[in-house]
């Protein structure tokens, strides 16, 4: 017999996480979500779906008192929504995502699933945001063979825009260094302002946070831009087992295509190191889809009532 338990202890919740929940990204380390957690002090409640002893499902919450719902785990809301992707709703058997959806204690917003990890019988799932990937072995691991894939006139106004920049004096540094961190804050939050993630307190101190972690694991990819001599854009990033994650970034407007200039660096890596793909995460922004990336839709749903 199916049963399924309420678990609000963190240690608890982190063992049965990393004995049960299939490391697929950068998002799917414990270090990373509890990175965020202890930003955020959002209580954890872990539904486990259980057989015979055997853990068989795992539903990962956190209940987020100022909207008033459960959200995935760990709960780090941006502007009323979490930010965190790759969530998924493990489970051995199926027809267990039904019990463990249908156990959440009270309204919930479950946001950036998975394919496969969003198909209850009893709840509406629909399509949340797009995320965006490249795989460099669809072009042969060339860099030029991806840039050729462009259209005529789309390729040679973006070597005239790059040419502009690179006329400038162009030059690239790799250095994780405090400083580094610095200007990327301050970059993003003087070009986005308060629509900026870090403009939130406890998503800075999270993000932080998930720095330092990767620092130490020694996943972290700092790539800066000059032009001119001044900085133009900074960009982090995470290589997991050859997946590089761009996750955030910030760009003068003193030099209008930077942004294009730095997210090709990217890709030129990308093919070099043979990396199995790159994910520029959810939002198009206006370039993703330009850019000729693969969309992966992710999944939510959305529960008004507890169980």
């Amino acid at each position: 017999m199916i049963k399924v338990r309420q678990i609000d202890n963190l240690s608890l919740c982190r063992g049965i996480w990393e004995r049960f929940w299939p490391v697929e990204s950068v998002f799917d380390l414990w270090e990373v979500r509890e990175a965020f957690h202890r930003a955020f002090q959002h209580p954890c409640c872990f539904l486990v779906a259980e057989e015979g002893g055997d853990t068989i499902g795992l539903l990962a919450l956190s209940w987020v008192e100022e909207i008033g719902r459960f959200c995935h785990f760990p709960g780090e809301i941006w502007k009323g929504k979490t930010w965190l992707e790759q969530n998924k709703i493990p489970c051995a058997i199926p027809g267990v995502k039904d019990q463990l959806i249908g156990s959440i204690p009270g309204p919930a917003h479950v946001r950036y699933l998975v394919k496969g990890a969003a198909d209850p019988a009893h709840v509406p799932v629909k399509e949340d945001e797009i995320g965006y990937l490249f795989f460099p072995s669809a072009y042969g691991y060339s860099f030029d063979a991806y840039f050729r894939s462009f259209p005529g006139k789309k390729r040679k106004k973006f070597e005239a825009e790059l040419a502009g920049l690179e006329a400038m004096g162009v030059s690239y540094n790799y250095d994780i260094t405090p400083k580094a961190f610095d200007n990327l804050f301050q970059m993003n939050m003087e070009r986005y302002g308060e629509y900026s993630y870090f403009y939130d307190s406890r998503f800075l101190t999270a993000f932080k946070n998930f720095l330092e972690f990767l620092m130490k694991k020694g996943f972290l990819r700092v790539t800066s831009v000059s032009i001119g001599g001044t900085l133009a854009a900074i960009d982090v990033g995470a290589v997991v087992d050859g997946n590089y994650t761009v996750l955030a970034g910030g760009a003068s407007a003193l030099f209008p295509g930077v942004a294009k200039l730095i997210n090709f660096h990217h890709l030129k890596a990308a093919c070099q190191n043979r990396f199995a793909q790159v994910d520029f995460l959810c939002g198009d922004f206006g370039w993703k889809e330009r850019f000729l990336f693969t969309p992966r839709p992710l999944y939510e749903f959305f529960i008004d009532h507890g169980a």
